[in-house]
């Protein structure tokens, strides 16, 4: 866009033929438009189209395309690593489509690619199913989907991808193509796990699952001094436990609530989150033994609404934290990696940051791999290095100690994750975690579909 005149000219352009709104910074929307989640990334796009229908979106493709612009795809906007917006460029902004319609009779349901999970969850859990999802009720359902989908279900149904059934997608060309098992299979395949590399997902078909509506959930707080024996005792407690048990556990600060004991608030604790995915009486039977571990100071087990459930971190993850993270899976937990997550816990610089312990096994571990991008390694645990701050001046401090806790548990780890848990200064890491296989038939998949490498603002596989 080489003059300014001709560059206001083709927005406005752009403007009378979208039926959605397009917002520059001359707008008094833009700065409310151009943020997203993660406070740390703050980066001003010369437009942002709040698409209104799949025909918008092909229009900000092309405008984007013509234009030679950046493009950036958002609907949720939690991309830590900021891969929802850019400078300079086309933020197409997804969330007005966000329908859900469900087929109770089928499990199915179909999801506008804006959707979050707030709005998922709320249309399924009418008809107590679901399907597993982020644990932050605010993430956006396309951005999760696409670069695996970690969640609470995880050990019971799978990630996100896996109950993927088909995805309606604007590629690169303009063209509104659907992938399935049937039609574009190999799209389809690339979709589950292969990020927004090949296209925007403007719906999405899911399996649902019975879930809920009431499920037996809630959480147990200690005090720090408990980590290393809790851990323990809940690495023990899971590697006995059915599919149905759900959680983790993670170093945390106990925050300022109400219901969290006065002597303990705003101090570091350790909390143990729990979900039973089935019958209530069973999830109760089930946590007995979690009841047994060491002296908590906040006991709060019991039935609640699912929903509920995927609103436990919300208040931890507040709009305009700084975050950045390390993920990685464990091959194995020894009490050796165990006095290496506590210790450097003890130096967790911020009081949102927050060490989580997942155990994977169940599902997670009889994925069929050749049937998607994805790959699932099938360790036992992965790990969460979640650093979040809110003052600027703290970035160099949070983020060195989010690569140290890192490097201290490499002895520990795979070296590989998930695509959506890979930061942009990561190296070669993104190659490793498909695999060799894998990866060449991606950039194989992108060849076909973005040649020039228009989706490039995400866990970007170039063509060449």
């Amino acid at each position: 866009m080489a003059k300014a005149a001709d560059a206001v000219l083709a927005i406005e352009e752009l403007r009378s033929s979208v039926e959605g709104e397009v917002i520059t910074p001359e707008d008094a929307s833009y700065e409310e438009a151009r943020r997203i989640w993660n406070g740390m990334i703050d980066r001003c796009p010369a437009l942002v189209v709040r698409c209104g229908s799949v025909a918008d979106v092909v229009a900000s493709v092309g405008f984007a395309r013509a234009h030679d612009l950046l493009l950036a795809v958002r609907c949720g906007g939690h991309s830590t690593p900021g891969y929802s917006t850019c400078d300079g460029g086309l933020v197409i902004d997804l969330r007005a489509i966000n329908g859900v319609t469900v087929d109770p009779d089928a499990r199915t349901a179909r999801v506008g690619g804006g959707a979050v999970w707030a709005e998922l969850d709320a249309a399924t859990q009418e008809h107590g199913l679901a399907v597993t999802g982020g644990r932050v009720s605010d993430t956006g359902v396309g951005g999760l989907a696409l670069g695996s989908g970690s969640g609470w279900l995880e050990r019971k149904y799978g990630v996100t991808c896996e109950s993927l059934i088909s995805a309606e997608v604007v590629t690169a060309d303009g063209s509104v193509v659907r992938a399935s098992a049937d039609e574009n299979p190999e799209l389809f395949w690339g979709l589950r796990g292969g990020g927004g590399n090949f296209g925007v997902v403007t719906e999405f078909e899911f399996r649902l699952h019975p879930v809920g509506p009431l499920v037996m959930a809630g959480m147990l707080m200690y005090t720090r001094d408990q980590a290393r024996e809790v851990i323990r005792s809940y690495r023990d407690f899971i590697a006995q436990a059915p599919d149905e048990v759900l959680g983790g556990v993670a170093l945390l600060t106990a925050p300022p609530e109400p219901f969290v004991p006065e002597e303990v608030r705003g101090k570091p604790a350790i909390g143990i989150i729990y979900c039973y995915a089935g019958p209530v009486e069973e999830g109760e039977a089930a946590a007995k033994p979690l009841r047994e571990i060491g002296s908590p100071v906040l006991e709060l087990l019991a039935p609640m609404p699912y929903t509920a459930l995927q609103t436990l971190l919300d208040a931890g993850n507040p709009r305009g934290v700084h975050e950045y993270f390390k993920v990685d899976w464990l091959e194995r937990l020894p009490d050796e990696a165990i006095d290496a997550v506590v210790e450097q816990g003890e130096r967790l610089p911020a009081p949102f940051g927050q060490l989580i312990l997942a155990p994977m096994g169940g599902a997670v571990g009889r994925v069929a791999g050749e049937e998607m991008a994805l790959n699932i390694l099938g360790a036992p645990w992965m790990y969460f290095c979640l650093a979040m701050w809110m003052d600027p001046a703290e970035d160099a401090e949070n983020t060195a100690w989010a690569r140290g806790f890192a490097e201290a548990m490499r002895a520990f780890g795979s070296g590989t994750t998930y695509p959506n848990f890979i930061e942009p200064d990561e190296g070669g890491r993104l190659r490793a975690s498909f695999g060799a296989e894998k990866y060449e038939r991606l950039v194989e998949l992108k060849r076909r579909f973005d040649p020039d490498n228009l989706f490039r603002l995400n866990q970007n596989i170039p063509p060449a």
